[in-house]
């Protein structure tokens, strides 16, 4: 059985080979060991930590195969972005150009630096091994994270983002990066990229341009990538539309990966979840339904997809997934059904 929990001070092998996995150009596991170390014992600390939201809070959660006692995929939680350090975008606005000399009125898009995400809170870090995509396997560690959010809304923003990698390629060049962030950083994309990612991001304000950037002026290898998220990320960014989430001009200022954002309460996940009394299946129980289903517990979060019934309004579920859930029965567990 594939079941998400919290990442725990024994995974950081794990943790680091999944970042190896992922590649260049993702941004959030573009860090070195130490680094991932550290938000590893930051994460092990937030699950335990107070019930309130809290900007250095970040949770770890990780999709385990139980069979094989083999870790294959990953998710994360920032409880709370751009308080202790900024968190920049560039917006894509349009400007109306016109000239009653000329007779003519056309829009112009441009760049606008902006930290407008203060507050919110930000899901990503999504990977899954490529032999487990397309069997659940990302569905599950993806909606986890909305049933852990559900169990504790206190310790989450009222918005919540998701940033999508943008065009990068296996070399680590990106031609957005190459438009824009080398000429005022004198970097290349990687350097920048890890720069962010470890360090805090007041070098961004400190050399990114002030003014807007009219998009025109881009090359137009550059222009064909803002806004639009790496093929690797397809499936993450339908995921995300699937529960709501919309991108409305937000981009990375690296590589132009779109923003996504949701009100939480409006996440489907989040909305359509409830709490019900587990009972463990028999022999004569019909599991007909399949279900996200975890126990509504923070510091001790599971997670699982599985295979349930009600008979006689009660819910049902095999002893199996109430095993991995960390449950019994007659217990309180927290499900989402596909409508």
């Amino acid at each position: 059985m594939l079941v998400v929990r919290p990442a725990n001070a024994h995974d950081l092998d794990a943790i680091c080979h999944l970042a190896d996995l992922a590649g260049p150009g993702f941004t959030s596991l573009a860090v070195g060991r130490d680094a991932l170390s550290s938000r590893l014992d930051k994460s092990v600390k937030s699950f335990n930590g107070p019930d309130e939201i809290t900007p250095d809070h970040v949770y770890l959660l990780l999709l385990e195969d139980t069979d094989k006692g083999e870790v294959v995929g990953m998710s994360a939680i920032k409880a709370q972005i751009g308080i202790q350090d900024p968190f920049f975008n560039f917006r894509v606005l349009k400007v109306a150009q016109k000239s009653s000399v000329t007779g003519s009125r056309f829009d112009m898009e441009v760049l606008v630096l902006v930290n407008e995400y203060a507050g919110a809170t930000e899901v990503g870090s999504l990977f899954v091994k490529s032999d487990y995509r397309g069997a659940g396997a990302g569905r599950l560690i993806s909606q986890s994270r909305y049933m852990l959010i559900a169990a504790a809304p206190d310790r989450f923003g009222e918005q919540v983002i998701s940033e999508l990698r943008g065009h990068v390629s296996q070399s680590g060049e990106s031609p957005f990066w190459d438009a824009i962030g080398r000429k005022f950083f004198r970097m290349d994309f990687q350097e920048a990229d890890q720069i962010s990612a470890e360090k805090d991001n007041q070098f961004i304000l400190d050399l990114m341009p002030k003014h807007p950037i009219y998009v025109a002026l881009l090359p137009d290898e550059a222009k064909k990538v803002i806004g639009r998220t790496h093929p690797a990320g397809e499936g993450a960014r339908r995921y995300l539309e699937a529960e709501g989430f919309r991108y409305d001009g937000a981009i990375d200022i690296f590589d132009a990966g779109p923003s996504l954002k949701a009100p939480r309460e409006e996440i489907r996940t989040i909305k359509d979840s409830r709490l019900e009394i587990v009972h463990e299946a028999d022999i004569d129980h019909e599991l007909d339904l399949t279900a996200m289903v975890s126990n509504d517990s923070l510091t001790d979060f599971r997670c699982v997809l599985t295979r349930v019934g009600f008979t006689d309004n009660k819910l049902h579920m095999s002893a199996k997934a109430l095993k991995y859930l960390n449950l019994s029965s007659g217990g309180t567990a927290r499900i989402w059904i596909k409508r």
